[in-house]
Order: C-alpha cells, then sequence, then structure tokens
C-alpha cells in the first residue's frame, strides 16, 4: 500500500467532505484515511490503481484534485 495526499479545491462543508469520501472509497484497492475540506489522505493498492486514477475519481465528483507534492 501506498500513502497518498489530494489537494482539493471547491470544498465548503461536510456534504463536501462525504461526498468525497465516497468517491475514493469507490475506487478499488483504496483505503480512505481521512478526508477534510481541502485534502485526503488515503492509502491505495498501486497494482490496482494509481495516484491519477483517485484525482479523476475526485474530479467526478465535482471537485478538481490533485497530489499534493512536497
Amino acid at each position: 500500500m501506498e500513502n497518498l495526499t489530494l489537494e482539493i479545491e471547491g470544498m465548503s462543508c461536510g456534504h463536501c467532505v462525504a461526498r468525497v469520501s465516497k468517491a475514493l472509497a469507490a475506487v478499488p484497492g483504496v483505503a480512505v484515511d481521512d478526508v477534510q475540506i481541502g485534502r485526503a489522505r488515503v492509502r491505495f493498492d498501486p497494482s490496482r490503481t494509481s495516484a491519477s486514477d483517485l484525482a479523476r475519481a475526485v474530479d467526478e465528483a465535482g471537485y478538481p484534485a490533485r497530489p499534493h507534492t512536497a
């Protein structure tokens, strides 16, 4: 499992957090660790999905997302 933090735009409330959590949890091979306004931390199996797939799932839920780079 790999760790990933996504930076997410457009979130403003608990409904947004729930929607992003649901979108990420629906991706095979993902364990959602924490979702807060503006970011999400997940663990994922790179043999089943990728960071770009996770960002795309959040994008499709209506919130622009990109992997956080430190």
